[in-house]
Protein backbone atom coordinates (compact mmCIF):
# COMPACT_ATOMS: atom_id res chain seq x y z
CA UNK A 1 0.00 0.00 0.00
CA UNK A 2 2.97 1.99 0.66
CA UNK A 3 4.31 1.88 -2.98
CA UNK A 4 0.66 2.51 -4.20
CA UNK A 5 0.62 5.87 -2.55
CA UNK A 6 4.05 6.84 -3.59
CA UNK A 7 3.35 5.96 -7.76
CA UNK A 8 -0.12 7.13 -8.37
CA UNK A 9 -0.11 10.61 -8.67
CA UNK A 10 -3.95 10.86 -7.72
CA UNK A 11 -5.12 11.93 -4.54
CA UNK A 12 -8.48 10.43 -4.70
CA UNK A 13 -6.72 7.15 -5.37
CA UNK A 14 -3.93 7.92 -1.98
CA UNK A 15 -7.00 8.47 -0.53
CA UNK A 16 -8.46 5.28 -0.87
CA UNK A 17 -5.24 3.30 -0.13
CA UNK A 18 -4.99 5.39 3.45
CA UNK A 19 -8.72 4.74 3.84
CA UNK A 20 -8.33 1.18 3.16
CA UNK A 21 -5.23 0.42 5.47
CA UNK A 22 -7.27 2.11 8.45
CA UNK A 23 -10.02 0.10 7.76
CA UNK A 24 -7.43 -3.33 7.61
CA UNK A 25 -5.51 -2.05 10.66
CA UNK A 26 -8.70 -1.59 12.22
CA UNK A 27 -10.14 -5.11 11.49
CA UNK A 28 -6.32 -6.83 12.03
CA UNK A 29 -6.84 -5.38 15.75
CA UNK A 30 -10.40 -7.05 16.52
CA UNK A 31 -8.95 -10.29 14.15
CA UNK A 32 -6.09 -10.24 17.18
CA UNK A 33 -8.40 -9.33 20.21
CA UNK A 34 -10.54 -12.33 18.79
CA UNK A 35 -7.42 -14.81 18.78
CA UNK A 36 -5.59 -13.77 22.21
CA UNK A 37 -2.76 -16.07 22.69
CA UNK A 38 -2.55 -17.14 19.09
CA UNK A 39 0.96 -16.75 17.50
CA UNK A 40 1.47 -16.53 13.94
CA UNK A 41 4.39 -16.41 11.91
CA UNK A 42 6.29 -17.56 14.46
CA UNK A 43 7.26 -14.38 15.76
CA UNK A 44 3.85 -12.51 16.32
CA UNK A 45 2.10 -13.34 19.43
CA UNK A 46 -1.63 -11.55 20.24
CA UNK A 47 -1.20 -11.33 24.27
CA UNK A 48 -3.49 -8.88 25.97
CA UNK A 49 -0.60 -5.92 26.22
CA UNK A 50 0.22 -6.12 23.13
CA UNK A 51 -3.57 -6.29 22.01
CA UNK A 52 -4.64 -3.50 24.17
CA UNK A 53 -2.36 -1.05 22.45
CA UNK A 54 -3.46 -1.88 18.96
CA UNK A 55 -7.02 -1.10 20.00
CA UNK A 56 -6.33 2.12 21.10
CA UNK A 57 -4.37 2.67 17.95
CA UNK A 58 -7.14 1.02 15.55
CA UNK A 59 -9.55 4.10 17.37
CA UNK A 60 -6.63 7.00 17.28
CA UNK A 61 -4.64 6.07 13.24
CA UNK A 62 -8.35 7.29 11.52
CA UNK A 63 -8.62 10.23 13.68
CA UNK A 64 -5.30 10.80 12.64
CA UNK A 65 -6.23 9.91 9.05
CA UNK A 66 -9.16 12.56 8.93
CA UNK A 67 -6.95 15.38 10.40
CA UNK A 68 -3.86 14.92 7.44
CA UNK A 69 -6.45 15.41 5.35
CA UNK A 70 -7.50 18.49 6.77
CA UNK A 71 -3.79 19.61 7.08
CA UNK A 72 -3.76 19.43 3.25
CA UNK A 73 -6.89 20.98 2.17
CA UNK A 74 -5.56 24.09 0.94
CA UNK A 75 -2.01 22.59 0.32
CA UNK A 76 -0.84 21.31 -3.37
CA UNK A 77 2.41 19.14 -3.13
CA UNK A 78 3.62 16.08 -4.05
CA UNK A 79 4.83 15.68 -0.44
CA UNK A 80 0.90 14.16 0.19
CA UNK A 81 1.84 10.75 -1.63
CA UNK A 82 5.28 10.45 0.32
CA UNK A 83 3.52 11.49 3.46
CA UNK A 84 0.68 8.65 3.35
CA UNK A 85 3.24 6.16 2.43
CA UNK A 86 5.30 6.58 5.21
CA UNK A 87 2.40 6.89 7.51
CA UNK A 88 1.78 3.22 6.38
CA UNK A 89 4.79 2.60 6.64
CA UNK A 90 5.31 3.91 10.46
CA UNK A 91 1.58 2.13 11.46
CA UNK A 92 2.88 -1.56 9.95
CA UNK A 93 5.93 -1.16 12.30
CA UNK A 94 4.37 -0.05 15.21
CA UNK A 95 1.70 -2.61 14.51
CA UNK A 96 4.40 -5.35 14.19
CA UNK A 97 6.21 -4.34 17.37
CA UNK A 98 3.50 -4.50 19.64
CA UNK A 99 2.94 -7.67 18.68
CA UNK A 100 6.85 -9.28 18.72
CA UNK A 101 7.43 -11.94 20.96
CA UNK A 102 11.36 -11.85 20.68
CA UNK A 103 13.65 -9.30 21.20
CA UNK A 104 15.75 -9.06 18.03
CA UNK A 105 12.31 -9.00 15.78
CA UNK A 106 11.42 -5.94 18.23
CA UNK A 107 14.86 -4.33 17.40
CA UNK A 108 14.41 -4.75 13.75
CA UNK A 109 10.54 -3.27 13.66
CA UNK A 110 11.65 -0.33 15.70
CA UNK A 111 14.70 0.46 13.41
CA UNK A 112 11.97 0.95 11.08
CA UNK A 113 9.45 3.09 12.79
CA UNK A 114 12.95 5.53 13.10
CA UNK A 115 12.99 5.44 8.85
CA UNK A 116 9.55 6.32 8.52
CA UNK A 117 9.08 8.63 10.98
CA UNK A 118 11.90 11.12 10.07
CA UNK A 119 10.17 11.10 6.25
CA UNK A 120 7.12 12.65 8.20
CA UNK A 121 8.88 15.00 10.73
CA UNK A 122 10.81 16.46 7.79
CA UNK A 123 7.35 17.13 5.76
CA UNK A 124 7.54 20.72 6.29
CA UNK A 125 11.01 21.06 4.82
CA UNK A 126 12.08 24.20 7.11
CA UNK A 127 15.21 24.74 8.48
CA UNK A 128 13.60 23.18 12.13
CA UNK A 129 12.12 20.44 10.88
CA UNK A 130 15.63 19.35 9.03
CA UNK A 131 17.50 19.73 12.46
CA UNK A 132 14.57 17.96 14.14
CA UNK A 133 14.89 14.63 11.47
CA UNK A 134 18.56 14.69 11.69
CA UNK A 135 18.45 14.69 15.69
CA UNK A 136 15.77 12.27 15.39
CA UNK A 137 17.76 9.97 13.29
CA UNK A 138 20.76 10.64 15.45
CA UNK A 139 19.53 9.93 18.82
CA UNK A 140 16.97 6.73 17.52
CA UNK A 141 20.54 5.61 16.01
CA UNK A 142 22.41 5.97 19.08
CA UNK A 143 19.49 4.25 20.97
CA UNK A 144 18.88 1.42 18.68
CA UNK A 145 22.93 0.88 19.13
CA UNK A 146 22.25 0.88 22.94
CA UNK A 147 19.59 -1.67 22.74
CA UNK A 148 21.50 -3.85 20.33
CA UNK A 149 24.54 -3.92 22.63
CA UNK A 150 21.94 -4.90 25.48
CA UNK A 151 20.50 -7.46 23.35
CA UNK A 152 24.24 -9.23 22.77
CA UNK A 153 24.65 -9.36 26.27
CA UNK A 154 20.97 -10.61 26.98
CA UNK A 155 22.16 -13.47 24.64
CA UNK A 156 25.82 -14.08 26.27
CA UNK A 157 23.85 -14.11 29.32
CA UNK A 158 21.21 -16.88 27.67
CA UNK A 159 24.11 -18.80 26.13
CA UNK A 160 25.65 -19.08 29.86
CA UNK A 161 21.85 -21.12 30.17
CA UNK A 162 22.05 -23.29 27.86
CA UNK A 163 19.45 -21.35 25.57
CA UNK A 164 19.85 -19.38 22.31
CA UNK A 165 15.91 -18.49 21.94
CA UNK A 166 15.75 -14.90 22.49
CA UNK A 167 12.02 -14.67 23.02
CA UNK A 168 10.72 -13.06 25.78
CA UNK A 169 8.72 -16.14 27.16
CA UNK A 170 11.99 -18.28 26.76
CA UNK A 171 14.26 -15.06 28.34
CA UNK A 172 11.53 -15.21 31.23
CA UNK A 173 11.89 -19.07 31.41
CA UNK A 174 16.24 -18.93 31.79
CA UNK A 175 16.70 -15.36 33.52
CA UNK A 176 16.79 -16.78 36.90
CA UNK A 177 20.20 -18.93 36.19
CA UNK A 178 21.63 -16.31 34.22
CA UNK A 179 24.43 -14.02 35.87
CA UNK A 180 22.77 -11.01 37.11
CA UNK A 181 25.72 -8.63 36.10
CA UNK A 182 25.02 -9.69 32.29
CA UNK A 183 21.64 -9.00 33.05
CA UNK A 184 21.81 -5.41 34.72
CA UNK A 185 24.28 -4.62 31.98
CA UNK A 186 21.19 -6.12 29.12
CA UNK A 187 18.57 -3.96 31.28
CA UNK A 188 20.22 -1.03 31.19
CA UNK A 189 21.48 -0.87 27.41
CA UNK A 190 17.80 -1.85 26.57
CA UNK A 191 16.03 0.59 28.88
CA UNK A 192 18.13 3.77 27.77
CA UNK A 193 17.94 2.37 23.92
CA UNK A 194 14.30 2.18 23.85
CA UNK A 195 13.61 5.49 25.73
CA UNK A 196 13.87 7.26 22.85
CA UNK A 197 10.57 6.06 21.57
CA UNK A 198 9.04 5.88 24.75
CA UNK A 199 10.02 9.36 25.30
CA UNK A 200 11.66 9.34 28.33
CA UNK A 201 14.80 10.07 30.17
CA UNK A 202 17.89 10.23 29.59
CA UNK A 203 16.85 10.17 25.90
CA UNK A 204 13.75 12.52 26.04
CA UNK A 205 15.15 15.22 23.94
CA UNK A 206 14.52 13.74 20.23
CA UNK A 207 10.38 12.87 21.12
CA UNK A 208 10.70 16.76 22.51
CA UNK A 209 12.15 18.12 18.47
CA UNK A 210 9.69 15.75 16.86
CA UNK A 211 6.57 16.51 18.26
CA UNK A 212 7.13 20.18 18.08
CA UNK A 213 8.22 19.75 14.04
CA UNK A 214 6.09 17.45 12.60
CA UNK A 215 2.95 17.89 11.52
CA UNK A 216 0.14 17.86 14.40
CA UNK A 217 -1.53 14.04 12.97
CA UNK A 218 1.87 12.91 13.20
CA UNK A 219 2.27 14.81 16.46
CA UNK A 220 -0.40 12.88 18.05
CA UNK A 221 1.03 9.06 16.67
CA UNK A 222 4.13 10.14 18.34
CA UNK A 223 2.99 11.23 21.25
CA UNK A 224 0.65 8.18 21.72
CA UNK A 225 1.26 5.01 19.60
CA UNK A 226 4.91 5.52 19.86
CA UNK A 227 5.26 5.96 23.09
CA UNK A 228 3.19 2.87 23.72
CA UNK A 229 5.08 1.00 21.67
CA UNK A 230 8.02 1.79 23.90
CA UNK A 231 6.51 1.02 26.82
CA UNK A 232 5.63 -2.18 25.81
CA UNK A 233 8.97 -3.29 24.39
CA UNK A 234 10.22 -2.28 27.74
CA UNK A 235 7.69 -3.44 29.89
CA UNK A 236 8.02 -7.10 28.04
CA UNK A 237 11.66 -6.87 28.70
CA UNK A 238 10.79 -6.08 32.88
CA UNK A 239 8.48 -8.75 32.68
CA UNK A 240 10.78 -11.25 31.56
CA UNK A 241 13.48 -10.35 33.84
CA UNK A 242 11.31 -9.93 37.00
CA UNK A 243 11.88 -13.48 38.44
CA UNK A 244 15.45 -12.76 38.73
CA UNK A 245 17.45 -11.47 41.84
CA UNK A 246 17.63 -7.81 39.77
CA UNK A 247 13.86 -7.08 40.06
CA UNK A 248 14.15 -4.90 42.98
CA UNK A 249 17.49 -3.08 41.35
CA UNK A 250 15.64 -2.56 37.60
CA UNK A 251 12.82 -0.84 39.81
CA UNK A 252 15.23 1.56 41.42
CA UNK A 253 16.33 2.47 37.68
CA UNK A 254 12.78 2.92 36.56
CA UNK A 255 11.77 4.91 39.83
CA UNK A 256 14.71 7.24 38.96
CA UNK A 257 14.23 7.63 35.85
CA UNK A 258 10.67 8.44 36.06
CA UNK A 259 11.52 11.23 39.02
CA UNK A 260 14.32 12.40 36.54
CA UNK A 261 11.59 12.61 33.67
CA UNK A 262 9.23 14.40 35.82
CA UNK A 263 11.34 16.60 37.17
CA UNK A 264 12.98 17.67 33.48
CA UNK A 265 9.10 18.04 32.07
CA UNK A 266 8.02 20.50 34.75
CA UNK A 267 10.86 22.72 34.79
CA UNK A 268 10.65 22.99 30.88
CA UNK A 269 6.94 23.37 30.86
CA UNK A 270 7.37 26.69 32.87
CA UNK A 271 9.40 27.84 30.88
CA UNK A 272 7.91 26.68 27.12
CA UNK A 273 6.60 29.37 24.70
CA UNK A 274 6.20 27.06 21.71
CA UNK A 275 2.31 25.20 21.69
CA UNK A 276 3.24 21.75 20.84
CA UNK A 277 6.15 21.88 23.37
CA UNK A 278 4.69 22.05 26.02
CA UNK A 279 2.12 19.03 24.69
CA UNK A 280 5.28 17.52 24.50
CA UNK A 281 7.35 18.23 27.88
CA UNK A 282 3.56 16.62 28.90
CA UNK A 283 4.46 13.25 27.33
CA UNK A 284 7.65 13.59 29.11
CA UNK A 285 5.73 13.68 32.30
CA UNK A 286 3.53 11.06 31.63
CA UNK A 287 6.25 8.37 30.66
CA UNK A 288 7.93 9.36 33.68
CA UNK A 289 5.26 8.78 36.00
CA UNK A 290 4.38 5.59 34.03
CA UNK A 291 8.05 4.72 34.88
CA UNK A 292 7.22 5.56 38.46
CA UNK A 293 4.56 3.12 38.27
CA UNK A 294 6.29 0.69 37.42
CA UNK A 295 8.82 0.71 39.98
CA UNK A 296 7.09 0.92 42.64
CA UNK A 297 5.01 -1.61 42.26
CA UNK A 298 1.67 -3.12 43.27
CA UNK A 299 -1.24 -0.97 41.88
CA UNK A 300 1.69 1.10 39.96
CA UNK A 301 1.49 -2.16 37.55
CA UNK A 302 -2.43 -1.38 36.57
CA UNK A 303 -2.31 2.39 36.77
CA UNK A 304 0.58 2.98 34.39
CA UNK A 305 -0.68 0.70 31.64
CA UNK A 306 -4.49 2.54 31.78
CA UNK A 307 -2.27 5.73 32.12
CA UNK A 308 -0.95 5.53 29.24
CA UNK A 309 -4.35 4.20 27.54
CA UNK A 310 -6.29 7.49 28.57
CA UNK A 311 -3.05 9.40 28.05
CA UNK A 312 -3.25 8.32 24.19
CA UNK A 313 -6.61 9.38 23.58
CA UNK A 314 -6.07 12.65 25.17
CA UNK A 315 -2.93 13.84 24.03
CA UNK A 316 -3.68 12.71 20.67
CA UNK A 317 -6.88 15.12 20.61
CA UNK A 318 -4.73 18.21 21.88
CA UNK A 319 -2.51 17.99 19.30
CA UNK A 320 -4.83 17.38 16.46
CA UNK A 321 -6.65 20.29 18.06
CA UNK A 322 -2.65 22.26 17.83
CA UNK A 323 -3.51 21.63 13.77
CA UNK A 324 -6.67 23.61 13.58
CA UNK A 325 -4.92 26.46 16.07
CA UNK A 326 -2.19 27.37 13.67
CA UNK A 327 -4.62 27.72 11.23
CA UNK A 328 -6.96 29.92 12.95
CA UNK A 329 -3.37 31.99 14.85
CA UNK A 330 -1.00 31.11 12.21
CA UNK A 331 1.37 31.07 14.82
CA UNK A 332 2.48 27.86 17.56
CA UNK A 333 4.57 30.72 19.81
CA UNK A 334 2.63 31.05 22.63
CA UNK A 335 3.68 34.92 22.88
CA UNK A 336 1.53 35.53 19.68
CA UNK A 337 -1.18 33.39 20.62
CA UNK A 338 -4.48 34.62 22.05
CA UNK A 339 -7.97 35.13 22.06
CA UNK A 340 -9.00 31.34 21.08
CA UNK A 341 -12.22 31.44 22.24
CA UNK A 342 -13.12 34.45 19.93
CA UNK A 343 -11.65 32.83 17.14
CA UNK A 344 -12.79 29.77 17.38
CA UNK A 345 -14.82 28.77 20.42
CA UNK A 346 -15.08 24.94 19.82
CA UNK A 347 -11.50 24.97 19.83
CA UNK A 348 -10.90 26.96 22.90
CA UNK A 349 -13.36 24.55 24.29
CA UNK A 350 -11.24 21.02 23.04
CA UNK A 351 -7.94 23.17 24.90
CA UNK A 352 -9.93 23.52 28.14
CA UNK A 353 -11.29 20.29 28.65
CA UNK A 354 -7.89 18.86 27.33
CA UNK A 355 -6.09 20.67 29.68
CA UNK A 356 -8.51 18.98 32.66
CA UNK A 357 -8.06 16.08 31.53
CA UNK A 358 -4.00 15.83 31.07
CA UNK A 359 -3.86 17.25 34.07
CA UNK A 360 -5.76 14.12 36.40
CA UNK A 361 -8.66 16.83 37.11
CA UNK A 362 -11.30 15.08 37.83
CA UNK A 363 -13.86 13.32 35.84
CA UNK A 364 -10.89 12.46 33.82
CA UNK A 365 -10.11 8.99 33.92
CA UNK A 366 -6.14 9.94 34.26
CA UNK A 367 -6.97 11.00 38.02
CA UNK A 368 -7.77 7.13 38.88
CA UNK A 369 -4.20 6.17 37.53
CA UNK A 370 -2.68 9.44 39.51
CA UNK A 371 -4.52 7.95 42.43
CA UNK A 372 -3.70 4.58 41.89
CA UNK A 373 -0.12 5.27 41.48
CA UNK A 374 -0.10 7.31 44.63
CA UNK A 375 -2.17 4.72 46.70
CA UNK A 376 1.02 2.57 45.73
CA UNK A 377 3.52 4.92 46.39
CA UNK A 378 1.65 5.11 50.45
CA UNK A 379 1.74 1.22 50.51
CA UNK A 380 5.07 0.55 49.83
CA UNK A 381 6.44 3.13 52.18
CA UNK A 382 7.98 5.45 48.67
CA UNK A 383 7.75 8.62 51.30
CA UNK A 384 10.53 10.61 49.66
CA UNK A 385 9.38 9.60 46.00
CA UNK A 386 5.86 10.60 47.00
CA UNK A 387 6.49 14.10 48.10
CA UNK A 388 8.76 14.89 45.54
CA UNK A 389 6.34 13.78 42.43
CA UNK A 390 3.34 15.57 44.78
CA UNK A 391 5.37 18.95 44.48
CA UNK A 392 6.58 18.74 40.71
CA UNK A 393 3.04 17.28 39.61
CA UNK A 394 1.45 21.03 41.30
CA UNK A 395 4.28 22.74 39.10
CA UNK A 396 3.33 21.14 35.98
CA UNK A 397 -0.31 21.72 36.51
CA UNK A 398 0.21 25.76 37.15
CA UNK A 399 2.45 25.98 33.94
CA UNK A 400 -0.11 24.07 31.98
CA UNK A 401 -3.52 25.95 33.14
CA UNK A 402 -1.42 29.59 32.41
CA UNK A 403 -0.49 28.44 29.23
CA UNK A 404 -3.72 26.74 28.12
CA UNK A 405 -5.89 29.99 29.35
CA UNK A 406 -3.52 32.23 28.20
CA UNK A 407 -3.84 31.14 24.60
CA UNK A 408 -7.81 30.80 25.08
CA UNK A 409 -8.38 34.16 27.04
CA UNK A 410 -5.50 36.63 26.70
CA UNK A 411 -4.21 39.22 24.51
CA UNK A 412 -1.26 37.99 22.56
CA UNK A 413 1.94 39.20 24.22
CA UNK A 414 3.86 40.50 20.87
CA UNK A 415 2.21 40.72 17.60
CA UNK A 416 2.93 39.49 14.34
CA UNK A 417 1.11 41.71 12.12
CA UNK A 418 -0.82 38.66 10.39
CA UNK A 419 -4.43 38.63 11.20
CA UNK A 420 -5.98 35.08 11.95
CA UNK A 421 -6.88 33.72 8.53
CA UNK A 422 -8.98 30.81 8.04
CA UNK A 423 -11.93 29.86 9.91
CA UNK A 424 -12.17 26.36 11.53
CA UNK A 425 -15.60 24.37 11.41
CA UNK A 426 -16.98 23.30 14.86
CA UNK A 427 -17.21 19.62 13.19
CA UNK A 428 -13.54 19.29 12.93
CA UNK A 429 -13.29 18.66 16.92
CA UNK A 430 -16.06 16.38 16.51
CA UNK A 431 -12.99 13.39 16.78
CA UNK A 432 -11.45 15.58 19.59
CA UNK A 433 -14.40 15.40 22.07
CA UNK A 434 -15.38 11.58 21.34
CA UNK A 435 -11.40 11.16 22.82
CA UNK A 436 -12.13 13.07 25.65
CA UNK A 437 -15.49 11.66 26.02
CA UNK A 438 -13.44 7.84 26.42
CA UNK A 439 -10.97 9.25 28.72
CA UNK A 440 -13.66 10.47 30.77
CA UNK A 441 -16.17 8.07 30.82
CA UNK A 442 -13.10 5.87 31.89
CA UNK A 443 -13.01 7.70 35.67
CA UNK A 444 -16.50 6.45 36.19
CA UNK A 445 -17.02 2.44 34.37
CA UNK A 446 -13.87 0.45 32.50
CA UNK A 447 -15.55 -2.22 30.15
CA UNK A 448 -14.48 -5.45 31.14
CA UNK A 449 -12.63 -6.15 28.22
CA UNK A 450 -10.14 -3.21 29.58
CA UNK A 451 -9.57 -4.28 32.75
CA UNK A 452 -9.22 -8.15 31.50
CA UNK A 453 -6.55 -7.11 28.91
CA UNK A 454 -4.67 -5.22 31.92
CA UNK A 455 -5.25 -7.63 34.46
CA UNK A 456 -3.63 -10.12 31.86
CA UNK A 457 -0.76 -7.54 30.91
CA UNK A 458 -0.08 -7.27 34.70
CA UNK A 459 -0.01 -11.05 35.65
CA UNK A 460 3.25 -11.16 33.47
CA UNK A 461 5.52 -10.16 36.35
CA UNK A 462 6.72 -13.07 38.00
CA UNK A 463 6.92 -10.94 41.54
CA UNK A 464 4.64 -8.93 42.60
CA UNK A 465 5.80 -6.51 45.55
Amino acid sequence: MSIVAVFVKLRRIAKVVIITFSVVQAAFSVYAFMHIGQTELGYFTYDALGVLFLLVLSLIFPASVYHGFRYFKNRITRRFFYYHAALIGLITAITGAYLANEATVVWILVEATTLCASVLIYHEKTKYSLEATWKYIFLCSVGIAFAYMGILFLSISMHHTGSIDLSFVAIAAAASLADPIYLKIAFVFIFIGYSTKMEIFPMHTVGIDANSVAPSPIGALISSAMVNMGFVIVYRMYAALSGTPIFSWMNHILTIAGVLSVLVAAGYMLKAKHNKRMLAYSSLEKAGLVAIALGVGGYGYYAAILLLVLHSFAKSAMFFQMGQLFRVLNTMKLDFSGHYMKFHPAGALVLIVGMFCLLAIPPSGLFITEYMMLKAMVFGNHWVVLVFIVVLLSVVIYAMSVRIMHICFSQPRETTGVLPHEKVHPAETITQFLFFAIVIAMCFYRPPFVDELIVQSVSLIAQMP
